[in-house]
């Protein structure tokens, strides 16, 4: 459950700051008549990831348990791949961000409407498809039957979208550098568990070799079905009896990329806490105030 409420914070948050960036920019520059189809396009999107996690969920159900795993790990190295994307592109370029967002919304402003509501969809739908495939893996891993993972995910999301309305008012100040790199390196582990399961899954069926070639067997010492196995499980998706190829994998991803990730870098040298949701390099004056607000 904490890994999934991570994923929707995480994901969350991101979309929350887009938003808030998009909004008080067409305040402050006196466009509120634009906000219809932002928030439009910002609706289509919700959507299309809500539908996106509908067809994986629903339409996997039609298939042969080999499909079901062959779907399964694929996506789930897939689901992998745009989270590490994800987490080293935000590290990157988020300084810049409010800079960027501002550019896109000037070009879609005139160009008309149906430019802004293609602003706003592609730059929340990007961390919605995400969100909808990394906790249908997770799901997947957890193999427990129970709606803990969408729950965890549905709080984490309502708390992201908490903060992003607390950034937006002024209310709350938090380090995003700080944040960023903790929250970032977690999710690095959390999918190097992803990436084991979905090797697994491929060799469950039968597209990749191994499956019988395990690494070791600790289930006495750690039974799946135990709470400290069940959190382990849950959180990162940790197999008491994982083949050689998982053990490799999982070691070929997460060493370096973790290593990558920790390098100092721009961004991670911070300048200070921010107040806004234009964090980065933001002046206080540059946010709306609270009559505009209003």
């Amino acid at each position: 459950m904490f890994s999934n409420f991570l994923i929707g914070l995480r994901e969350g948050l991101e979309a929350s700051l887009v938003v808030c960036i998009l909004i008080a920019y067409l305040v402050k520059t006196g466009r509120r008549d634009a906000l219809k189809p932002v928030w439009t396009g910002i609706a289509v999107a919700v959507l299309l990831a809500l539908g996106f996690g509908c067809v994986l969920e629903f339409g996997s159900q039609e298939l042969t348990f080999e499909a079901q795993e062959a779907l399964g790990g694929s996506l789930s190295i897939l689901a992998v791949g745009l989270v590490t994307w994800m987490v080293f592109w935000m590290r990157r370029t988020a300084r810049h961000l409010k800079s960027e967002l501002h550019g896109k919304l000037d070009a879609a402003l005139a160009m008309g409407t149906g430019a802004l509501v293609v602003t706003a969809f592609l730059a929340v739908g990007r961390e919605g498809l995400e969100t909808a495939l990394f906790v249908w893996t997770s799901v997947r891993a957890a193999g427990d039957g129970t709606a803990h993972p969408v729950i965890g995910a549905g709080l984490g999301l309502a708390t992201a979208v908490l903060l992003g309305w607390l950034f937006y008012r002024g209310a709350l100040r938090i380090d995003l550098a700080r944040f960023f790199t903790w929250t970032g390196g977690m999710l690095v582990v959390i999918a190097a568990g992803v990436l084991a399961y979905g090797v697994h899954d491929l060799q469950e069926a039968d597209w990749v070799p191994g499956l019988n070639d395990k690494a070791f067997d600790i289930s006495g010492t750690i039974p799946p079905d135990s709470w400290y196995g069940t959190l382990l499980k849950g959180v990162f998706n940790f197999q008491p009896d994982p083949t050689v190829l998982q053990v490799t994998v999982w070691l070929l991803y997460l060493v370096p990329a973790l290593a990558l990730f920790l390098a100092p870098v721009g961004f991670a040298s911070g300048k200070g806490k921010v107040k806004a949701p234009d964090d980065q390099g933001t002046q206080p004056d540059d946010r709306p105030s609270t009559a505009e607000r209003s």
